[in-house]
């Protein structure tokens, strides 16, 4: 009953947010798209190409992400902020704009120059030089495509519409251009066209439909920015060293099967997770002008988030333990029961990821508290390296589900109690 006079609450109180409303719905339907397609794709890939070559995909998509993270410097957070407080201000937006495309190309050259030198330096990297060669084009669709702009206007339809259709090709392609485990080198050719293609249409879309237009950037503008975004990409760096840096550390230490298991269950893990992220996406610019105008008004938002958020995430984590063998077997097939202790493993993590989430990115960046934000995560990425140091080498693909859990599970309290201590109260215990 209680339960359901707060889903009522919450469907009541979104019911005045029309603008919210939409985003998060066009967010959902680009949700839906992402999990039906790769209902399609992944078991067919993972089939096809068996553990090595998907292990060689995920391992070097996993060290590519480290120049998606640098080349992003944290403006999908501060830039979208930036750009939801002054999107009145057309001549403001047209600054931000081209301030921040401006230094997302210039870090996408310096990506490019470092990822070079270590693949041609390192044997590991220079037997398969090709596929990092090609995967890099999804950093280039990425810097191109200004999701941040999107989200701080508020137009999250034009977020679906972009990744729909990218996705859509994608997943036609797949199965025009994959047939056997040695067509996997297309596997990143057709992510990196879409990315890059998806990110020439987001452009055009910005110059045609927004009254907006790039400008020369001011030295001025472009140290405001990067100053902007340097606790957020410090922050990001972190949270990659126990994410992203969990599939590469595993590589450096095994061999692309072992990490083929780990990075399928990890697939089924970050679709799951996806659930959420519509709500994450559209809320963060709301509540950053809400908490803007009265900080007791956005806290209170937070709270109703906040328990819609821990339902929803916990009964997603106890299906996903409850029925690892069974998704196993039906997603990823039978060359991959290896994956199944990873998937009970890190069946919790939608539960803490959704309440981190809300903990930090929402919460804490929402009330100017990056630092504190910055030293959580930073603390998390020692914590995981030593862990994974100590128990990939004797445990491999299980080493790393149980590092990457426990630091996830240090993540959420530390945010939590942090909040708790310093008076950003999520939860308001009542005194007898």
């Amino acid at each position: 009953i209680v339960t359901i006079k707060f889903l009522r609450d919450v469907v009541r109180y979104f019911m005045n947010k029309k603008r919210l409303i939409e985003n998060i719905l066009s967010l959902y339907l680009l949700q839906i798209v992402n999990y039906i397609l790769p209902l399609i794709t992944l078991p067919y890939l993972v089939r096809v190409l068996g553990p090595e070559k998907f292990g060689l995909i995920a391992f070097t998509q996993a060290f590519i992400q480290y120049f998606n993270i640098l080349t992003d410097y944290g403006f999908n957070l501060s830039a979208t902020r930036e750009i939801a407080i002054h999107k009145e201000n057309k001549d403001k937006v047209s600054e931000i704009l081209s301030s921040v495309m401006f230094i997302k190309i210039c870090l996408l050259l310096l990506s490019f120059v470092i990822m070079s030198i270590v693949v041609f330096s390192f044997e590991k990297f220079r037997q398969d030089w090709l596929i990092y060669y090609l995967t890099f084009g999804m950093v280039v669709g990425q810097v191109l495509f200004p999701i941040w702009f999107f989200q701080g206007m508020e137009k999250m339809k034009y977020i679906t519409f972009l990744n729909i259709l990218a996705k859509l090709v994608f997943t036609v392609a797949i199965f025009i251009f994959i047939h056997k485990a040695s067509d996997y080198i297309y596997v990143p050719l057709i992510n990196s066209l879409g990315s890059i293609v998806v990110g020439v249409l987001a452009l055009w879309m910005v110059s045609k439909y927004f009254d907006v237009r790039f400008i020369k950037p001011t030295i001025q503008s472009i140290k405001y920015h990067l100053k902007e975004g340097w606790h957020i990409f410090v922050s990001t760096i972190a949270i990659s060293i126990y994410t992203v840096s969990t599939t590469f550390i595993l590589g450096i230490f095994t061999n692309n099967t072992v990490v083929g298991y780990y990075a399928a269950a990890d697939k089924i893990i970050q679709a799951v997770k996806g659930l959420m992220s519509p709500i994450t996406q559209a809320i963060y610019p709301y509540i950053n002008k809400k908490v803007a105008i009265s900080k007791d008004e956005g806290l209170i938002f937070i709270r109703k988030i906040t328990k819609f958020t821990a339902i929803f995430t916990l009964v997603l984590s106890i299906t996903i333990f409850t029925f690892s063998e069974e998704i196993v077997g039906l997603v990823l097939g039978p060359n991959y029961k290896n994956s199944i202790p990873v998937l009970m493993i890190l069946s919790i993590h939608p539960f803490l990821i959704g309440l981190s989430n809300i903990f930090g990115i929402q919460t804490m960046l929402s009330f100017n508290r990056k630092k504190a934000f910055q030293n959580i995560l930073l603390s998390a990425s020692i914590l995981n390296i030593v862990l994974s140091l100590i128990l990939v080498p004797s445990f491999q693909h299980i080493g790393s589900a149980i590092s990457v859990t426990l630091v996830e599970a240090f993540v959420t309290l530390a945010m939590f109690l942090y909040l708790q201590k310093t008076g950003i109260k999520i939860l308001e215990f009542k005194h007898v």
